[in-house]
């Protein structure tokens, strides 16, 4: 069984094309990856709005794309195509998903996994930032 996280696309990124652990640049996603880092998964990826899953190596251009405003159609259909690309790199029934991402990134995947859990999950954005700075052993920054 491998364990692996899944974090979320931002919103604040790059004016241009990067890998992605280095598009996306809100401290809310720094966060997010040094926590997946330091959990020392088997694999790292980014729930992408645009691309879907992505590994963290992967050259991308900015975009300015949200799940929180597709149709369910389209939700549907962005969480079909993530399914099948984790399928291309993880067991979906036996490995283990940790997920940092809201509600709008896990819930259309999280019937598609067998194991998986979501920390942080039901904070706002504040409260996680909090968190995860104690889980980091950093202080929280002052935004």
């Amino acid at each position: 069984m491998k364990r692996i996280a899944l974090i979320s696309c931002v919103k604040q990124k790059l004016p241009y094309k990067a890998r992605a652990e280095d598009l996306y640049t809100s401290d809310l996603f720094r966060k997010h990856l040094a926590y997946a880092k330091q959990l020392a998964p088997d694999a790292i990826y980014i729930l992408s709005a645009k691309y879907g899953l992505l590994p963290l190596d992967a050259e991308i251009e900015p975009y300015d794309q949200t799940l929180k405003t597709m149709s369910a159609s389209q939700v549907r259909a962005w969480a079909q195509r993530v399914v099948e690309q984790l399928a291309q790199c993880a067991d979906l029934r036996n490995d283990h998903f940790i997920i940092l991402a809201g509600e709008a990134y896990y819930q259309p995947l999280i019937r598609y996994l067998r194991s998986y859990e979501i920390p942080f999950q039901g904070l706002p954005i504040g409260k996680r930032r909090h968190a995860l700075s104690q889980a980091l052993g950093t202080r929280t920054a002052s935004r």
